[in-house]
């Protein structure tokens, strides 16, 4: 059976596989900006995952850039050292390319992890100074960034190009710019938290000169062989902010310094920013954006069944599409993508034995769940094994 999910694409010179994407999804596990045994076990499993590339975490080029203690960085020898730790072992042991995301939180910076409370890092938890396109807070409960001045601008700019230099070294396969969800260069690129009187600020094309600076830069001294995007906000879901036709106009910009590829993901101007909540959300952006900027487009948010995402990529919506907590969800999501679809799938030699062809037995009806006990001893025996 042939289907457009399944079908290689080639991005100048990445050739992959199939058209499913591990996206990126910050694990708040990094020590000082390294990546460590739980990054290794997060990411030598998802390279194994049907997905044709894994692109690793928003992985910051300075320190005060991080959005968290625990966000992995690559702006020293020591947070180098550990990610090609990490890609070595997906290399040989995982079918997947790789490609990872470079970011700078900006005034998203100096955030507690999610499970430790939504909020800027508060007195007595380490909390560092944020920057910012403007001295406009992220939320109530985020501190205000200090404005950005040409110096800072030349700081970050290096930073972005000095970690591109590092991760060309490592071996990745690809590189994903950060413009997207609120971050610093989506911040410099919304009306909202952009109020700037000077160069950088005013119209779009005054707010994208920063993120069009990095990029090309980063241009610069990425070789060809290795491809170069961006994931941008292709909405603000804010009244006053970036709409689809902005993700049009952005993203021809994008492709005019170099760049091969956009993911469009949207929402995150502000901490209140509520996205939309129904399947694929932002595949009409990414269909408007692949049509009008004639560019390889990827697309990411609520894609969860194998149909859906066929039917984005056969109906032309969208290049590829672009997974995460499915991912979470179900490590071998590409697997049973392939199975739903008649498509074959890479897998470890070691797992080949759980393939259709060589176990039929495991294709056959669900079978119905039963409904839970409600024995009231049972149910006082569950609450007394919790509270022990």
């Amino acid at each position: 059976m042939s289907n457009a999910l399944f079908s290689p694409i080639r991005l100048t010179n990445l050739e992959l596989a199939n058209r499913i994407v591990v996206s990126p999804m910050c694990q708040y596990s990094g020590n000082d900006g390294c990546a460590n045994d739980w990054h290794l076990t997060h990411y030598g499993a998802l390279a194994n995952s049907g997905a044709a590339l894994l692109v690793v975490e928003a992985t910051h080029v300075e320190r005060l850039g991080r959005i968290s203690h625990g966000c992995l960085g690559i702006y020293s020898d020591a947070c180098e050292d550990a990610l090609a730790r990490v890609v070595d072992h997906c290399r040989r042991h995982g079918s997947a390319k790789l490609g990872i995301q470079l970011a700078h939180a900006g005034r998203k910076a100096s955030s507690r992890r999610p499970w430790e409370g939504i909020s800027g890092l508060q007195p007595g938890e380490d909390p560092w100074e944020t920057i910012g396109p403007s001295a406009i807070p992220y939320g109530e409960t985020w501190t205000t960034p200090r404005t950005m001045n040409k110096a800072d601008m030349a700081r970050v700019r290096d930073a972005f190009v000095d970690a591109a230099r590092r991760v060309v070294r490592i071996g990745f396969d690809a590189i994903e710019l950060h413009l997207a969800h609120g971050y610093l260069m989506h911040s410099f690129m919304s009306p909202i938290s952009n109020k700037r009187n000077d160069s950088y600020g005013g119209s779009l094309d005054g707010r994208m000169r920063f993120p069009l600076e990095v990029a090309n830069a980063v241009r610069q001294v990425v070789p060809k062989g290795t491809s170069l995007g961006a994931r941008i906000s292709g909405h603000d879901w804010k009244e006053g902010g970036l709409t689809g036709d902005d993700a049009v106009a952005c993203s021809k910009m994008l492709k005019d310094v170099g760049l091969e590829f956009i993911c469009v993901s949207s929402g995150g101007i502000t901490a209140d920013t509520r996205n939309p909540v129904s399947p694929g959300f932002n595949v009409p952006l990414a269909e408007k954006v692949r049509g009008e900027a004639g560019i390889a487009t990827r697309v990411v948010g609520l894609i969860t069944t194998p149909k859906q995402a066929e039917a984005i990529v056969a109906e032309g919506k969208a290049d590829m599409v672009a997974l995460a907590r499915s991912f979470i969800d179900n490590p071998h999501w590409g697997w049973q993508a392939a199975q739903a679809l008649g498509a074959e799938v890479a897998r470890p030699r070691q797992y080949a034995r759980s393939a259709p062809r060589m176990w039929p037995g495991a294709v056959h009806p669900t079978e119905p769940r039963k409904a839970p006990s409600r024995n009231l001893d049972t149910s006082k025996n569950l609450v007394k094994s919790a509270r022990a």
